[in-house]
């Protein structure tokens, strides 16, 4: 009984930890399955929970209770507008995609940080009035059990995340669409010699990348920090990458890795007697120590993409 009660307080929690981390590994996927590695997650987190921040502060009493989803549907697309600078730069350019994403984080945490002093005039934004709350789903919170595990003090963003998850998979393996973004990843000059536009796919996964990362970011800021300064991810988009190799750059396993993240970060707050004498600097550190865990013990079992990571050149052998 006590064991059912230990799960019935960490999942709710784990669950919220991870819904950030999904989105933003399914924007990773989704990258890399065209040939563009994405480094650059982190500043699409840092860069969607500054607009849901913002977003909110400003729109608060236009919108009401509808602020957040406004929020994060705003900063799903500011991701994507912002994700395209690293399209151009790795697509058309052909510029080098680690050193592209490298640059996008750094900009998104100098501009974010630079625009909330400018118009905060202190280093973190003001705490949010509208964010996500937890909530209890009609009739399933009521089973028993499971229902007080899964469904309530749940937050419906979690549930949007893994929905998008499958989405996700099905979208890739099951839809003309999906083939044609894994062919440009896997062998581009078949895919343009069977009249894909390689281009054209690769800039719509990278867009799709920021808008998911975007959301993540969103979501982070508004169900976990609430506000916006420069510590506001601090890794978090690292981990959503991790979450992609980890998951074999598939969906489900990305959601999979994601998942057990976000319980590894939940674990710093959750109330589990078996962890009260554990030092709370060791439950800070479990999430990225793990990370590192995860990825030793399974990346060379891993395969990216055959493609990724390499600049498509029209007519080149």
């Amino acid at each position: 009984m006590a064991f059912i009660d230990s799960l019935q307080s960490i999942i709710p929690i784990a669950l919220f930890y991870s819904a950030p981390l999904i989105f933003t590994a399914l924007g990773g996927v989704i990258s890399e399955r065209s040939g563009v590695v994405n480094i650059g997650l982190e500043g699409l987190m840092v860069m969607g929970a500054f607009v849901g921040i913002v977003f909110n502060l400003t729109f608060a009493d236009v919108f009401g209770a509808a602020t957040p989803w406004i929020s994060i549907i705003a900063a799903a697309v500011v991701g994507g507008i912002f994700a395209l600078l690293h399209a151009v730069a790795s697509i058309t350019f052909r510029a080098d995609q680690v050193v592209s994403g490298v640059a996008i984080n750094f900009l998104a945490v100098g501009l974010g940080v630079f625009l909330t002093k400018q118009w905060y005039g202190k280093g973190q934004t003001d705490m949010v009035e509208e964010p996500f709350y937890s909530t209890s789903v009609p009739i399933l919170s009521d089973i028993p059990i499971i229902g007080e595990m899964l469904f309530a003090r749940a937050y419906y963003t979690s549930y949007l995340a893994i929905l998008l998850a499958f989405v996700g998979w099905f979208v890739l393996y099951k839809t003309t669409f999906g083939l044609r973004l894994r062919s440009v990843g896997e062998h581009p000059m078949a895919a343009d010699t069977n009249g894909i536009n390689v281009y054209k796919m690769r800039y719509i996964a990278v867009i799709l990348s920021g808008v998911l990362g975007g959301l993540g970011g969103a979501v982070f800021a508004l169900t976990i920090a609430f506000n916006f300064s420069g510590s506001t991810i601090v890794g978090q988009g690292f981990m959503a990458l991790a979450a992609v190799i980890f998951g074999k750059w598939h969906p489900l396993g990305a959601l999979g890795a994601a998942l057990f993240f976000g319980f590894a970060q939940s674990l710093s707050v959750s109330s589990l007697p078996i962890l009260d004498n554990v030092p709370d600097v060791y439950l800070t550190i479990a999430p990225y120590l793990l990370t590192i865990l995860a990825l030793a013990g399974f990346i060379g079992r891993a395969e990216a993409p055959k493609a990724s990571g390499t600049p498509y050149v029209k007519g080149n052998r």
